[in-house]
């Protein structure tokens, strides 16, 4: 049976494809997001005020690789075989270079309720796999040119609100520790899963409105939207077990490799590559990539995180 959250999904799709009034307040939408990144990052930090932040630094040179790895790829499937030209082509690579909060959270919330550990410093890889893909999808485009605004570029990518209120979340609960944020459990801890179905109920109103694109652009976007996050979660499964993951961590690394990112990367391509038609990357990730992970590809993930680590659920 699937996971409560994803039927909440399934939901909110219904709904939309049936053209349904439902809606949540666009100011509900909005806290819920900030609540979901806040919480992910105080759950990470949680767990990094048990450990050493400098032993990380060869896996998050790793993801990083791996971030930088996935959209080269994912340029040269649409440039080459799909034909996109080539702002539209790095553009939606850059999507699928970096990551879903969304999907991070199903992922995350799917090993807690199977009772699978994985490693705290999945929130890091989080905050910094963001980055390296806006960086390679606007030099692909634009190259290191004299005209671009690197100052106006790295403000939107360092400190746009997703990756600061992560990083802030991190800071606080690296701070605070387990005994600091015990007063706060209720809040962030015990009402995250609530907070996660209402997300996806909305998500699934957003992606029934992707379905008009979708039609209009047909198999190639429907074809690369499933295969690009395997092909990612190859490599994201090849990189965990390289850096000596756990199955959990495996697979919830596979899980953000698989992702492809729909807030901060659609803001910044929007300032950088403003000739990009958003539409057809947005149609790929939220009409057929999220959905496909939430529901196929986080057990599939695992299951093959379980034969690589001989580790059963």
């Amino acid at each position: 049976m699937p996971d409560i959250v994803v039927l909440f999904f399934l939901f909110g799709l219904l709904a939309g494809l049936v053209k349904s009034e439902l809606k949540l307040p666009s100011a509900l939408y909005d806290s819920l997001s900030v609540f979901l990144l806040i919480a992910i990052g105080l759950k990470g930090g949680q767990g990094l005020a048990q450990q050493s932040v400098l032993s990380l630094a060869p896996q998050l040179l790793a993801v990083i690789s791996l971030g930088i790895l996935q959209t080269l790829i994912a340029f040269s499937i649409l440039k080459y075989l799909c034909h996109f030209d080539r702002a539209n082509a790095a553009a939606t690579a850059a999507h699928y270079g970096s990551v879903s909060v969304a999907t991070f959270a199903v992922g995350s919330n799917w090993l807690i309720t199977n009772n699978i550990w994985f490693e705290s410093q999945m929130a890091i890889f989080l905050a910094v796999m963001e980055i390296p893909a806006i960086m390679a999808g606007i030099i692909l485009v634009r190259g290191v040119k004299k005209g671009t605004d690197w100052r106006q570029l790295a403000h939107e990518t360092f400190f746009g609100k997703g990756v600061t209120l992560l990083l802030g979340g991190m800071i606080i609960g690296w701070i605070a520790g387990p005994d600091g944020l015990s007063s706060i459990k209720g809040l962030f801890f015990d009402l995250f899963k609530g907070a996660l179905a209402l997300f996806l109920m909305e998500m699934g109103l957003i992606v029934a409105k992707q379905v008009g694109v979708l039609r209009r652009n047909g198999i190639v976007i429907i074809a690369f939207g499933i295969t690009m996050p395997l092909i990612s979660a190859v490599l994201g499964t090849a990189c965990g077990v390289l850096i000596g993951l756990s199955a959990g961590g495996i697979t919830l690394l596979a899980v953000l490799a698989a992702s492809a990112s729909y807030i901060a990367v659609p803001a910044t391509m929007r300032l950088a590559v403003p000739e990009a038609n958003p539409a057809l990357s947005l149609s790929a990730v939220l009409g057929i990539t999220f959905p496909f992970n939430i529901i196929i590809g986080i057990p599939l993930y695992h299951h093959v995180a379980q034969m690589l680590t001989g580790v059963s659920l």
